[in-house]
């Protein structure tokens, strides 16, 4: 059979005709597999929802109990049957509970990555390399020039800005659902063990992190009803970035704004937004990671969506990989 008969773009998302699903449908529809959290892939709204227990218990937080008709939770690495069509989720590396879904149906298997990353990442399982046929690849950092540095590195920029201004307060901008818990837990690995102040948006969140077994250490409100400056010189905050441009971060002492992020390679961004201290931590692919994966699959057919499309699409057809870009409309950057 032909891949897009497998797979192929609809309005609500990429659409499985043979097995009569959507994969993270922007729209509601009757069945959706899920990859992750992130809330441009997680939609409430739909009459069934197959993801990972962590995923599922994740949108549950966001949305309420009731965001779905009904639930099922997949085990990473089992093979399932929808209407006829094989099913498994593979981990992904984005965030806590992220998975790559491979759809299978006569001998085409067709990996979709959903969000993915290939650094290692204490809070969540590693990215596994799943051969196919067709695959599909987001391309948010699709560029040459982006190229992380090691997590551990910018870590140890923050630190030695914290011991250089120990009467500042450092706010660091970092999306909930993911980067704000693997900034903690890289920040407990390199030695610091003092309270980690954190925005109300992330409590919730965090604390299922925590309860899953990953160890944040102690986490402490940093929120506008209790406290005073003086509480906070030295201290590390973490919160949602938009929280950095209204009152709330207001209340600091002489705050160094620090924003962990993929896109603090771009120096112009980092002015942009009044970013101090910009620490390139991406919970996304960088250019090498992502050419390197593609290699790795094996697949003759590659998709690109949600990014910088073109530059991946002429990288592979240079290498003599059949390539195009999906063109799939409402997924953004929450997680970069």
């Amino acid at each position: 059979m032909r891949a897009s008969d497998l797979l192929h773009p609809r309005p609500e998302g990429l659409y499985c005709p043979p097995g009569d699903f959507f994969i993270d449908p922007v729209r509601p529809v009757e069945r959706a597999l899920i990859t992750h959290g992130h809330s441009d892939h997680a939609r409430p709204g739909h009459r069934s929802v197959l993801a990972t227990r962590e995923t599922l218990d994740i949108m549950a937080l966001r949305y309420g109990e009731d965001f779905a008709g009904t639930t099922q939770a997949a085990r990473l690495g089992e093979r399932m049957m929808l209407n006829g069509v094989a099913v498994t989720f593979h981990a992904a590396g984005h965030v806590l509970g992220s998975a790559q879904i491979a759809v299978e149906h006569q001998a085409m298997r067709i990996v979709a990555s959903g969000d993915y990353k290939r650094q290692p990442d204490a809070t969540c399982a590693p990215f596994i390399v799943v051969p196919c046929d067709v695959f599909i690849t987001e391309a948010t950092f699709g560029l040459p020039v982006f190229r992380h540095p090691p997590d551990h590195h910018e870590i140890g920029l923050l630190l030695k800005s914290v011991a250089q201004f120990p009467e500042r307060s450092h706010l660091v901008g970092a999306y909930a659902l993911g980067k704000a818990q693997r900034v903690m837990k890289l920040l407990r690995q390199a030695g610091y063990d003092r309270p980690i102040h954190i925005h109300g948006a992330l409590a919730k969140i965090s604390a299922y992190y925590q309860s899953t077994g990953i160890d944040l250490g102690e986490l402490l409100p940093a929120t506008v009803e209790s406290g005073g400056k003086a509480d906070f010189a030295g201290a590390v905050v973490i919160g949602p970035p938009a929280a950095f441009s209204d009152r709330w971060a207001r209340r600091f002492p002489d705050p160094v704004a620090c924003f962990a992020s993929g896109w603090m390679r771009i120096r112009q961004r980092a002015r942009q937004r009044g970013v101090e201290l910009p620490l390139i931590i991406s919970d996304h692919c960088d250019w090498d990671e992502l050419t390197a994966t593609i290699r790795e699959t094996g697949a003759s057919q590659v998709w690109v969506t949600h990014g910088r499309e073109e530059a991946l699409v002429r990288w592979c057809e240079l290498q003599g990989i059949a390539a195009r870009p999906l063109h799939l409309v409402g997924y953004e950057d929450e997680g970069d």
